[in-house]
């Protein structure tokens, strides 16, 4: 970057390098195991934490009052993501230093671990804390204690492999399995009633230790739906403090809102709008040398070649505000070539959003478009008519929202899309037929939360 010219230029290696390397969260995570473990040699201790590489494996606590669920959900998590199950019955319950140690090894082999009904009090979660056990995602089931009291007396256990089954709710297949079933110990209602009541006194402190990593999820359903909903969240990574600029592509057909989306995204967001079309538009009005090549390619009614739309794409995002304030483009690329030119030149987006819609209804919204040309307003036949008589006669339709020139465009998108959207593997298809906010709401909830993690068995 150089300092003595502008506008800035920051090259797109130096973020594209820190966030897929995760270097804030790297330095973040050294830092905790320094302070937490305090070691000696200091350098020795980061080289192993840096060696280790783990960030991603899994951190969970399973938490929740007695016959919520929690063993089952944990067990099954743990198969999932062939990941460690810990419980108070694979440890003596008060020797919190063989917990810790068991924990650090699962965690240093890179599997990670999930715990099932630990920390019971707030003085566990600090001893948790002391010991460097610091779950990434803390999972809370909660029901009414009614429902718990009757989902209890239906609990039983296979001796064997220690998994719980119940008789009306989780019935084993398998006659050799519900034949050595056995009914577990402290399952009365009386014993029950009294483990709530314990639960409920030790709840709020609990509560107090993860603060904003609990995860409140409505044991009172069925199973499936839990636990769909848990490991849902748990392959969502945390929110972090690093510094984020998105980089945002939208994607879609004519008539699927791509501009209005864009400028919302970009009032909220402070983003850098970026229109491919308008960009070109504005390379010809400055009467640049480029402007001047792109202006041929105008009057002659042809594509502008993709170098020279790549090579102005390139300029305005390589600059300063570009990457401090990050941005969204609409309008190229149109197809894989076009991608592929776009990842050679560094423009590497971080949200990838396809705008989907119907044929039917893009011809509605496009077709119906008018255009006033005294007054410069623009109607819709359907959605915005004219207010007046006079008004509405005199009303044009603009050639590009012709019928047939609609579906030519539109026939030429779904022809290519196909292949656009297998480039873009993480993309996420967005329902456009709907209200303009609630589309801006779905990208939205995309942009500020962490894209979920499928790289271990999700």
């Amino acid at each position: 970057m150089d300092a003595t010219r502008r506008p800035f230029c920051v090259p797109p290696e130096m973020g594209l390098y820190a966030e897929k390397h995760r270097l804030f969260q790297l330095m973040q995570g050294m830092l905790e195991g320094l302070l937490m473990h305090k070691p000696d040699d200091p350098i020795s201790f980061l080289m192993k934490q840096l060696l280790l590489d783990n960030y991603e494996v899994p951190k969970i606590c399973i938490l929740g009052p007695p016959a919520s669920g929690k063993t089952a959900i944990a067990m099954w998590l743990g198969k999932l993501l062939e990941t460690t199950y810990i419980s108070q019955e694979t440890l003596l319950a008060s020797d919190w230093s063989s917990l810790a140690g068991e924990v650090q090894a699962h965690r240093d082999a890179d599997q990670g671990w999930i715990i099932d009904g630990l920390p019971e009090t707030r003085e566990l979660a600090r001893i948790f804390q002391t010991k460097g056990i610091l779950p990434k995602h803390v999972v809370v089931l909660y029901a009414p204690d009614t429902v718990l009291i009757e989902r209890n007396l239906g609990k039983r256990v296979d001796v064997v492999t220690g998994e719980v089954y119940h008789t009306t709710f989780d019935w084993p297949t398998d006659e050799q399995v519900s034949l050595r079933l056995e009914l577990p110990k402290g399952i009365s209602e009386l014993e029950t009633s009294r483990r709530l009541v314990e639960y409920h006194q030790n709840y709020p402190g609990i509560l107090l230790s993860f603060g904003k990593s609990v995860k409140f999820i409505n044991a009172d359903q069925p199973f499936a739906d839990v636990f769909s909903q848990v490991l849902t969240h748990v392959q969502t990574p945390p929110r972090t403090l690093a510094p984020f600029s998105p980089r945002i592509l939208l994607c879609g057909p004519p008539g699927s809102g791509k501009s209005l989306q864009a400028a919302l995204l970009a009032q909220k967001y402070g983003l850098v709008n970026v229109s491919c079309g308008q960009m070109l538009k504005e390379a010809v009005a400055d009467e640049t040398k480029l402007g001047e090549l792109i202006k041929s390619y105008f009057d002659s009614g042809w594509p502008v070649a993709d170098n020279i739309v790549i090579k102005l794409l390139s300029s305005r995002l390589n600059r300063f505000d570009s990457y401090v304030r990050g941005w969204v483009v609409h309008g190229f690329p149109k197809d894989e070539d076009q991608a592929k030119l776009m990842k050679s030149a560094n423009i590497v987006p971080n949200r990838v959003f396809f705008l989907d819609l119907t044929v039917d209804t893009i011809l509605q919204r496009l077709c119906h478009r008018k255009l006033d040309p005294v007054t410069g307003e623009r109607y819709h036949t359907l959605f915005k008519p004219a207010a007046s008589k006079e008004a509405n006669e005199r009303l044009l339709v603009h050639p590009r929202d012709q019928e047939e020139a609609v579906k030519s465009k539109v026939e030429a998108y779904f022809r290519l899309s196909s292949d656009l959207e297998n480039f873009f593997e993480d993309a996420i298809i967005i329902n456009a037929d709907q209200d303009p906010q609630t589309v801006f709401e779905y990208l939205e909830s995309y942009i500020v939360n962490p894209l979920p993690n499928t790289s271990r068995g999700f």
